[in-house]
């Protein structure tokens, strides 16, 4: 396997810029996932790197090799799309050994190497079926098969389970976190899913609008998101977001003023009249009686061992979704009240930038984590 080198990699087409000139390292073995929401170049990303699009400026290097104006066959690299696009009259095993025997691959090397990916995939018994006859997850499989079968020093995968059922998607989850230890590949996986994100990635890279935000590791990206596009692209839920304004700043932090007029403290560094977005995660809010997060509950939800409340009637303040125990009881209408720790607080600046806490953040070991 191999690593991946990206400097200054910029796409325009024509005057519109799809991805900003951009600085990333991926080591040797690593599983990397790109997640971001539609439009923000995570895909242009990857057919950049995979050679899919010409750059308009920077460079692209795999395993120390200049691979930046390489053609795609000559990368190194092997692709996993979204469609599957297998070859309906060949099959399995015929699509699995199509980039061998375009290779010129001999045929008994083409047989073992088939086998193998085929045994290593739980896909021996289906060898003879075509496409036709394999459900979503099986044709999912022949398409990794197929890319890996050629020992590629890099794995790209653009949104490789958004055809799937939810239950198919969980399972193809646990596939691509065995098949990254059974290969010890470098991975660089594209999605729109926070928590495929969270369950494969080693790092996360999370993009925005053409450019990078923040790459990290999933629970570093989930406690301390740099931007307010990490902080709506991590997290499910997602963190409560409202606007707010900082009334008094001294050297343990600062005062915030809800749109509705309450109060809460924050261990951040801010100035005195300064406009931002107050950020909470559901889990972070304590239940009480008191507490500057209140309102009658619009929607609950019930899930197992946790439950989420919808708290609504707040006027120009967004909707505050809270976590609470699973044998909570809670009926809709009813008014509930929440506090938080000023710990918990994320301030976000008119930029969109998190501000700086006032001294380090650690997580407690007794705190839920995602």
């Amino acid at each position: 396997m191999a690593s991946v080198e990206i400097s200054g990699l910029g796409k325009r087409f024509g005057t519109s810029v799809a991805l900003e000139p951009t600085d990333l390292s991926i080591a040797d073995g690593e599983f990397v996932v790109i997640v971001g929401p539609s439009g923000c170049g995570k895909s242009t990303l990857l057919r950049l790197i995979a050679g899919l699009e010409e750059p308009s400026s920077g460079s692209i290097h795999v395993g120390g090799r200049d691979v930046t104006h390489a053609a795609p066959a000559d990368r190194g690299l092997a692709m996993v799309f979204q469609s599957y696009a297998l070859y309906p009259h060949l099959t399995v095993a015929e699509n699995i050994a199509f980039p061998l025997r375009v290779a010129g691959v001999p045929a008994a090397e083409r047989r073992a190497r088939v086998a193998a990916v085929a045994e290593s995939l739980d896909l021996t018994p289906y060898l003879s079926r075509r496409p036709a006859a394999l459900s979503g997850g099986q044709r999912q499989r022949v398409s990794i098969a197929r890319a890996i079968v050629r020992t590629p020093q890099v794995l790209l995968l653009d949104e490789p389970l958004s055809n799937l059922d939810t239950e198919l998607r969980v399972r193809m989850r646990h596939e691509f976190a065995r098949l990254h230890a059974q290969l010890a590949a470098t991975m660089i996986y594209v999605t729109h899913d926070q928590l495929e994100a969270m369950t494969l990635a080693n790092r996360i890279i999370v993009m925005g609008a053409g450019r990078v935000e923040q790459v990290g590791a999933p629970i570093d990206l989930y406690d301390a998101p740099a931007t307010l596009a990490v902080a709506r692209a991590i997290g499910s839920p997602g963190m409560n977001l409202m606007p707010a304004t900082i009334v008094a700043a001294d050297a343990d932090g600062v005062t915030i003023a809800v749109s509705d007029g309450n109060r809460l403290r924050a261990t951040v560094r801010g100035v005195a009249g300064s406009a931002v977005t107050l950020g909470v995660r559901p889990e972070h809010l304590v239940a009480g009686a008191a507490g500057p997060f209140t309102g009658t509950v619009e929607l609950f939800e019930r899930l197992g061992p946790l439950s989420f409340a919808h708290l609504g009637g707040r006027g120009a303040t967004a909707t505050v979704v809270a976590q609470l125990p699973g044998d909570r009881r809670v009926t809709l209408g009813e008014t509930l009240a929440f506090g938080i720790a000023p710990d918990r607080v994320h301030l976000f600046d008119a930029d969109g930038q998190a501000l700086a806490r006032t001294y380090p953040f650690t997580l407690p070991p007794s705190s839920p984590r995602m």
